[in-house]
């Protein structure tokens, strides 16, 4: 009886162990939200509406890497990131996974990383103005994140090519990019939440540089801008290729860390929410794998 208690006991703290540092990995989750237009839900590797499969070694999936799917249930992060999000369009490789990566990489400590997708291919920013289903969508899904316990570190955002196609879009896309950040901002209760923004690479209509000019010169607090000309573009000349979402996910990455004083500072802050609900859970399922145990053991002598 004294061995049966012995291996009980070891079982059982060593399972609460585990289950304490699971609950500090969900406690000190690091959420990035990623919203915007195609460029952002990702077509790298689609051609003719097909996905062609390919995930490169950057995009690959890893534990500590999770994504918030539709039904606001966190999982492991695989591609394509916005297959059940961007649901009317085939999605492809997006910079959110490279990204990821990216900052693991740069810095192994930071613990797990909590993706967000938002995104909806074609949308133009009027359609992301407060009150309007893409935005509540996105406000929705932040805060369903934060209740099941983490810190949202920055929003990423890339749209603008719908812009393009109107002047008068174009010319009014300024202030209604700003007004954007700024009703987020507020509604997440967040006044400085980082902000990385892209400049585009391209557009689907004649007033492309209008939009860039706007997004370059974009004048807010904590909202930094990365420029994606110049990156290569898939046949169709508006999306970029599946290498191009890797070096675009990848110079996301370097801007986030500029963004942090000191870049591992942030993983000890406190955070919004507890899993406690988890954490409770993870006990009880350690008792019962203890007691099981000894059953068997015990039927066994």
């Amino acid at each position: 009886m004294l061995l049966l208690l012995l291996i009980f006991l070891l079982v059982f703290y060593s399972d609460l162990a585990r289950s304490s540092q699971l609950r500090s990995e969900f406690k000190h989750k690091n959420i990035f939200i990623l919203a915007g237009q195609s460029n952002m839900a990702g077509r790298g590797g689609v051609i003719d509406e097909k996905w062609d499969g390919i995930i490169p070694s950057e995009c690959q999936s890893n534990s500590l890497v999770l994504r918030l799917n539709a039904r606001t249930n966190w999982e492991e992060a695989r591609e394509p990131l916005h297959a059940d999000i961007d649901v009317t369009k085939a999605c492809g490789i997006g910079p959110g996974m490279a990204f990821a990566n990216s900052v693991r990489e740069i810095e192994p400590r930071i613990g797990t990383i909590g993706l967000v997708p938002c995104a909806i291919g074609g949308t133009n920013i009027s359609e992301w103005h407060r009150g309007m289903s893409l935005y509540n969508n996105l406000v929705n899904r932040a805060k369903a994140a934060l209740i099941q316990g983490g810190t949202i570190r920055a929003i990423l955002w890339y749209q603008g090519e719908s812009d393009t196609i109107s002047q008068a879009d174009a010319e009014s896309y300024g202030l209604n990019l700003k007004n954007f950040m700024l009703d987020l901002r507020a509604d997440l209760q967040s006044p400085m939440l980082p902000i990385i923004q892209v400049a585009l690479a391209s557009g689907q209509g004649a007033f492309l540089e209008i939009v860039r000019k706007a997004q370059l010169g974009l004048q807010l607090s904590n909202v930094r801008c990365i420029d994606a000309k110049g990156l290569q573009l898939e046949p169709d000349g508006l999306h970029l290729t599946t290498l191009s979402q890797v070096r675009l996910g990848r110079m996301f990455a370097l801007e986030f860390i500029k963004t942090v004083q000191n870049p591992v500072a942030f993983i000890h802050n406190n955070v919004s929410r507890s899993n406690s609900h988890l954490f409770q859970e993870l006990c009880m399922s350690s008792l019962w794998r203890s007691l099981l145990t000894c059953i068997i053991l015990l039927l066994i002598i």
